[in-house]
């Protein structure tokens, strides 16, 4: 894969997984051995942990990631997003507000015959949640 197939690919994951929820596609995307280092403790580290989180984050969002930019080499990615996530249901004890609020955050892939085996994400969820808590108190 080039770098270019590489970034496209990555843009078709953000689009298809993330922004269109489509967690029945994973095994295009996701190595057999894929691990994500940024899920909750909580949940699984492989694809089914990925799935739970996908599913709760669809739950209560209907959220639509924009990548700023992405920098790559061979087997790697980082992309720099802004997540505008609608809050259509519940997310941790604060029911649906209907607002749309804006974070950013930074997203790490590594790549293994041409699918994630692994990711990292560092996503500003504090300012999400404040948002969110502010707006439902009123």
């Amino acid at each position: 894969m080039t770098i270019e197939e590489q970034k496209a690919f990555i843009d078709s994951f953000i689009s298809i997984i993330w922004n269109q929820g489509d967690i029945s596609r994973l095994d295009e995307f996701l190595h057999p051995e894929f691990t994500d280092h940024s899920l909750a403790p909580s949940l699984p580290s492989g694809i089914g942990g990925l799935k739970q989180w996908i599913t709760m984050t669809h739950t209560a969002f209907h959220p639509t990631t924009i990548i700023e930019e992405q920098v790559a080499e061979p087997g790697k990615a980082m992309i720099r997003v802004t997540l505008q996530m609608k809050h259509i249901g519940t997310w941790r004890d604060i029911p649906a507000t209907g607002i749309t609020v804006t974070t950013k955050g930074y997203r790490c892939f590594h790549l293994k015959d041409n699918r994630i085996i692994a990711h990292w994400a560092l996503i500003d969820g504090n300012t999400l949640e404040k948002k969110l808590a502010a707006h439902s108190r009123g």
